[in-house]
């Protein structure tokens, strides 16, 4: 299968900054590819040669199976770009823009205006379309401009941190068109600081930091990396904690500990261990306030491959 995106070895320098140090992507047609990785990894230099607006030092990068410095136009012709902050004209209605850009792709008049009224109402917008977009709201404005960015229907979509300051309903509403336009066929590069985010939309995703993807995998195969799932057990009562480690060791075959003086926690193959692990105690008399199978994060793949804590939603912001 010819992948959507394909870079291999790519380099690009700033000064004495390497910004992309030997960048290698492989994006499959109809998936949502996921960069994740702390500011200054070169997700943003990635995108930006991708699209056209950045010329790389060496290496190569072909989208839609176009190389991206030979064939310029023909890659432009097949993207559809949503960067980190709304381009849109707040003097201009939402379907104004949407009939400008459409123009400007060299849409008919006629074929821009269909399609500005099609994607106004895939993108809930059809009631405020004629309003001025510096009325919108920033949730409004994001998905006008990820409206824009479709007009001429792209297979390849690439979103730089298209939810950056988003509220938590508009990045959801946000998160449901990227799933529906995936579904449609269409392959998303998506760079994002939120790691909810990639856990939620990615198929794939790419650890990239220093310029070099240190880790790829799906969500699954990441977190992985970092340990197993284990149970977590709250007590009732904190005098029973050494005999429920004595009782689960028995009963679990594994090794068994405490993370403070009521929760003891175990290793979990699968969600039978918490089940053994539950009826074990029952049977011992130990009485259980929570219990819960705790899983590994990308908070945690990203500090453990990255060395630093991934931004806090307000940092990303």
């Amino acid at each position: 299968m010819r992948p959507a995106v394909l870079v291999e070895g790519l380099r690009k320098s700033f000064g004495a900054k390497q910004a992309l140090d030997g960048l290698n992507l492989w994006v499959e047609p109809g998936t949502v590819f996921g960069l994740l990785g702390p500011n200054g990894a070169g997700k943003t230099t990635t995108v930006r040669v991708l699209t056209t607006l950045l010329r790389p030092d060496s290496g190569r990068a072909l989208v839609a199976g176009f190389d991206v410095l030979r064939e310029p136009q023909q890659v432009r012709a097949r993207i559809g770009l949503t960067g980190q902050y709304a381009a849109v004209d707040g003097m201009l209605t939402g379907y104004e823009n949407l009939v400008m850009v459409g123009r400007l792709s060299r849409l008919s008049r006629r074929a821009a205006k269909w399609r500005a009224d099609e994607l106004l109402s895939v993108f809930d917008l059809t009631a405020s379309g004629g309003e001025l977009v510096q009325k919108y709201s920033g949730g409004m404005r994001r998905r006008l401009d990820l409206a824009a960015s479709l007009m001429v229907a792209p297979p390849v979509l690439v979103l730089d941190e298209p939810t950056t300051g988003l509220d938590p309903r508009s990045r959801l509403d946000l998160w449901r068109v990227i799933g529906e336009l995936v579904t449609a066929g269409v392959t998303v590069l998506l760079t994002t600081q939120y790691l909810e985010e990639a856990d939620q939309l990615a198929d794939r995703i790419a650890v990239v930091d220093k310029g070099t993807v240190i880790a790829e995998g799906t969500a699954a195969e990441l977190k992985a990396r970092v340990g197993e799932a284990e149970v977590v057990l709250d007590l009732a009562d904190k005098s029973h904690v050494d005999k429920a480690l004595a009782v689960l060791r028995r009963a679990l075959a594994r090794t068994v500990d405490t993370a403070d003086v009521t929760r003891v926690r175990a290793p979990a193959s699968s969600s039978d261990t918490l089940t053994d692990a539950l009826l074990a105690l029952r049977e011992n008399g130990i009485g259980v306030l929570d219990a819960s199978i705790r899983r590994p994060t990308l908070d945690e793949v990203f500090l453990r491959l990255t060395g630093s804590a991934a931004p806090t939603s307000e940092e990303a912001a």
